[in-house]
């Protein structure tokens, strides 16, 4: 995934401005005066909004990808499932305006092509996750009562669901502690005993 210097600074900029503002306020007016830009400048490094958003989407998709593929598949299955969620939060609490891209309702209604995007970011995770699980349950690790499909959805949308949480009380969760606490909880519902 290769950005200039100035699309990446683009990019950020969008997230600032999609926290504050919510996707609805995200401009290329706003995003040029944000950054002190002329729109044409913005214009010169991005088509439009959408491709803006599509970015910052795939940017998220390939460094969630690369910090899942340096877990190490050594570990216990339990512990690389403590290691994918981890890996989210320690991404997400130094980077919180990416928060609102991914865990925003309203960017749902924006694009197909976004909506595909945010599919492939799912897709990414299920990738990662789902043989975790499989394995898991195939050692005896967790339980079979549940498919492996199910289960990834559950922590998926379990993660999602704090994630969103985390946003709108305006990011003053303790993200760590929450997160770890969840984590724990899920793994005690998934584990056989």
């Amino acid at each position: 995934m290769d950005f200039t210097e100035r699309q990446f600074e683009i990019i950020e900029a969008a997230g600032k401005i999609l926290t504050a503002s919510g996707v609805g306020g995200l401009t290329i007016k706003k995003l040029a005066k944000e950054m002190d830009f002329s729109e044409a400048a913005i214009y010169r490094h991005f088509k439009n909004k959408e491709t803006i958003l599509i970015s910052m989407l795939q940017y998220l998709a390939h460094n969630m990808d690369e910090r899942f593929k340096k877990i190490d598949s050594t570990l216990s299955n339990e512990a690389q499932v403590k290691a994918i969620f981890k890996t989210q939060i320690d991404f997400f609490n130094q980077n919180t305006d990416f928060v609102v891209v991914v865990f925003s309702d309203g960017l749902l209604e924006e694009s197909d092509k976004i909506n595909q995007q945010i599919y492939s970011i799912m897709q990414i995770k299920m990738k990662h996750l789902l043989p975790v699980i499989r394995n898991g349950q195939q050692m005896g690790a967790f339980t079979k009562n549940i498919t492996p499909e199910e289960m990834t959805h559950i922590i998926m949308g379990t993660f999602r669901l704090q994630m969103y949480k985390w946003r709108v009380s305006n990011f003053e969760l303790d993200m760590n502690h929450v997160g770890n606490n969840l984590i724990e909880s899920l793994l005690t519902i998934l584990k056989t005993n």
